[in-house]
């Protein structure tokens, strides 16, 4: 095993002293921080959502800012905004939490669209614009978003632009018994215990070892007929879900799929990707790409389970 991917086991294996029964999550976090893509993270309240993300920031020595999204946030509270110093008689930037290594959008789905459209520009754009002047963000950026499921009261629905801007979606769920009964044993000075293992050359190099794994070319025609599949229309689509499916997956999605079974071969210790590695990432990939339509919905189908048959149908 490689020195880095050693130190990835050892962030891993140090998160989970502290947060019991949510691997999927963190390995998840550690991905988004690898290949650079944007978490979206929903779960009920008290599942550890937060608490995971802050403490793989401590871990991998990340600079790290929570905002808490409310009904009445404004873009400015975020991005920040210009004020006038009337000693100098001019305006100053003044920077908001968005400007950090890792941005942690709690409940995101609380705040209105103005705020998700200013976070859009800093996904999309690695930048954000305050009055006339853009600045760019830091290396690296990532946004984590927490968001409880949708059908609770007082949330927003993303709108689909901002939705396809997150590279996977992780559903989390209510722990088994043997991990919530581990949770009553947990110590709060576990947590002030934890100290960093990683850094920013790690990451480096752990980019640079995952950029070199091989991925065949009769691979890459395999991600592009899962995702081509998933269109309606289109002359891969599966026809089994004609009228089931509104609207298919984004070329972002391809982009994805191809990134994260590189990540996946290489924590497998391969040089190499394979249709495995592909198929692992499908639900968390596509779910939150593909739309179902009205009569889906009401007839309880559910997304991720239609795109993981689909890719299942490609291989």
């Amino acid at each position: 095993m490689s020195e880095v991917r050693e130190k990835v086991e050892n962030v891993l294996s140090s998160a989970r002293s502290v947060i019991f029964g949510q691997d999927n999550m963190l390995e998840s976090i550690i991905a988004a921080l690898v290949c650079e893509g944007h978490l979206l993270i929903e779960g009920m309240p008290g599942l550890g959502k937060t608490l995971s993300v802050s403490t793989m920031s401590k871990l991998c020595e990340l600079e790290f800012n929570r905002v808490q999204f409310t009904p009445d946030l404004l873009p400015s509270d975020l991005i920040g905004t210009m004020i006038y110093n009337q000693k100098k008689e001019e305006f100053t930037t003044k920077f908001g939490p968005i400007f950090t290594q890792l941005v942690l959008a709690d409940e995101i789905n609380r705040s209105p669209a103005k705020v998700q459209a200013a976070l859009l520009e800093a996904m999309a754009e690695k930048q954000v614009t305050i009055g006339e002047k853009s600045y760019p963000l830091k290396s690296p950026f990532v946004v984590m978003a927490t968001q409880n499921p949708i059908e609770q009261e007082g949330t927003y629905n993303l709108p689909e632009a901002q939705l396809d801007r997150f590279m996977m979606k992780v559903l989390v769920d209510y722990p088994d018994f043997e991990s919530e009964k581990s949770i009553l044993d947990l110590k709060i000075s576990s947590l002030g215990a934890l100290n960093p293992i990683m850094n920013s050359t790690d990451f480096a190099t752990l980019k640079s070892d995952v950029e070199k794994v091989f991925v065949d070319e009769k691979l890459k025609d395999i991600i592009i007929k899962i995702v081509h599949a998933t269109r309606p229309g289109n002359e891969h689509f599966i026809k089994k879900y004609d009228g089931a499916i509104m609207a298919g997956a984004s070329p972002r999605a391809a982009i994805w799929l191809y990134r994260m079974a590189k990540f996946k071969a290489y924590m497998a210790g391969k040089d190499y990707a394979s249709p495995e590695d592909v198929l692992a990432n499908v639900k968390g990939v596509l779910g939150h790409r593909v739309l179902l339509s009205y009569e889906a919905v009401i007839d309880k189908i559910n997304v991720r389970n239609v795109v993981y048959d689909i890719a299942s149908e490609c291989l």
